[in-house]
């Protein structure tokens, strides 16, 4: 299998809420050209997260840790405080990860964990 792009799916009962949170508060660049829930990542020219509504999603996600979404950051610390100020509140706060760099970890408005990842350099 040759994999060209990869995106992540995340399917809400209430994905305007989704979209906002990810749009306002996590700051993810939105394309409307594909939808109202489609986000670009980094320098990438393609769309790396999609939040859309789904009929058979109800709630707040019984089972967080099965999915984690990472968000690659120069500074963890620095992008958890702006989280933190705008009313997100951390499971994990930033703490050094030995080999591999710096991690952060809280939950979005519909309970799956995000990651803000800060790599050694």
């Amino acid at each position: 299998m040759k994999v060209n792009h990869f995106v992540v799916n995340v399917n809400s009962d209430q994905p305007e809420r989704l979209i906002a949170f990810r749009r306002d508060v996590v700051g993810l660049t939105p394309n409307p050209d594909v939808g109202p829930g489609a986000f670009m990542a980094g320098s990438s020219e393609f769309i790396a997260l999609i939040v859309e509504g789904h009929d058979g999603v109800r709630g707040t996600n019984a089972d967080p840790n099965r999915v984690l979404l990472n968000f690659f950051v120069d500074d963890a610390r620095a992008e958890q405080r702006k989280l933190e100020s705008a009313g997100v509140s951390f499971i994990r706060p930033a703490a050094e990860e030995e080999g591999f760099g710096i991690v952060a970890t809280f939950a979005d408005p519909d309970g799956n964990l995000c990651q803000l990842m800060q790599l050694f350099e």
